[in-house]
């Protein structure tokens, strides 16, 4: 029986199209179709994914008023994770990204190591040998539960270095799967993911000096993105602002120093909010997108990347 397609996509500026089914949202049949579209959380609460609807209508399914204020809803916006086709025919101004060109898997994996610093275990996971993630730098995967439910972690290895798959994963007490992490995981086990997914990477097309900003182990990605502009020998001007509560939230802080040492167009800007007296603490202090803020008169000329902490993301957002 063949496959009843409700509308069709016209997407702009590339103009490429692609077919949605009904009671599909636009970004499932784009992912579904190795059309890359820019996303980050899939359930309507980061705003990752919008964009423009030019020609047409969309309904859109539940989701956060703050990922898409109303406002920018009635300006023609749409959160492409939610919204369904209700027109036969629909342009839709998006950027596109190649991360959907890579088909997304899911495969066993094995425990290689754990290795706890501060509150965050390090996890090193190996696939099997027959097989290969192929991920860009700052995707993330979904460790698959026995529960049916699933666990996002970044990505924090860069492509080139694909030996594991590096999780850096804090522990929340009374979260299931960090506690489970932190108590009973045992080297050896075997997990299985679905991955890669999402569309945090670098625009390699731009040649704009970038400003990441990390909050946490919102660190992974970035960490992932700068290995592979090092390994790439991009030259653009970088800034890393990353931001903890207690300097001991910065657990990788001598591997970013050593980066700013070694790289002349590489900055390192460490910002800690509740040092106390015996941290000894002498940098930056308050919240780290405020410190960004301040250095920046404005960041138009400039890529930003943020990634942590939801407040953080979304202030920075908003600035």
């Amino acid at each position: 029986m063949s496959e009843v397609h409700a509308s069709t996509v016209k997407l702009l500026p590339s103009g490429r199209s692609f077919s949605v089914n009904a009671h599909e949202t636009i970004l499932e049949a784009a992912l579904r179709q190795n059309i890359g579209l820019p996303y980050g959380c899939r359930n309507g609460a980061c705003g990752a994914c919008k964009g423009r609807v030019v020609e047409g209508q969309v309904k859109h399914r539940q989701y956060q008023e703050k990922a898409l204020p109303a406002a920018e809803s009635a300006a023609g916006q749409a959160l492409l994770c939610c919204a369904e086709a209700s027109s036969s025919e629909l342009v839709i101004e998006a950027r596109e990204s190649s991360a959907g060109e890579i088909p997304v898997k899911t495969l066993p994996c094995r425990v290689e190591s754990i290795e706890k610093i501060h509150d965050v275990a390090v996890l090193k996971l190996k696939i099997p040998a027959s097989e290969r993630l192929q991920f860009m730098a700052g995707q993330y995967i979904d460790i698959l539960m026995r529960d049916g439910k699933a666990r996002s972690f970044s990505l924090a290895n860069a492509p080139h270095d694909d030996a594991f798959l590096e999780l850096h994963i804090r522990h929340m007490p009374g979260g299931t799967f960090s506690e489970y992490v932190f108590h009973t995981m045992k080297e050896r086990e075997i997990l299985r993911f679905k991955g890669p997914l999402g569309t945090f990477c670098l625009n390699e097309s731009s040649d704009k000096p970038i400003v990441f900003l990390a909050s946490g182990t919102g660190f992974a990605p970035i960490k992932g993105i700068i290995e592979h502009m090092i390994h790439q020998n991009i030259q653009r001007p970088m800034t890393l602002y990353w931001g903890g509560r207690r300097p001991a939230d910065l657990y990788f802080h001598q591997m970013a120093e050593s980066w700013a040492q070694q790289l002349p167009h590489f900055r390192y800007v460490p910002v800690v909010s509740d040092a106390t007296e015996e941290d000894q603490w002498t940098g930056r202090t308050g919240f780290v997108h405020q410190a960004v803020l301040d250095d920046f008169a404005e960041l138009s000329g400039h890529e930003v990347y943020a990634c942590g902490a939801p407040v953080v993301v979304e202030a920075a957002h908003q600035s």
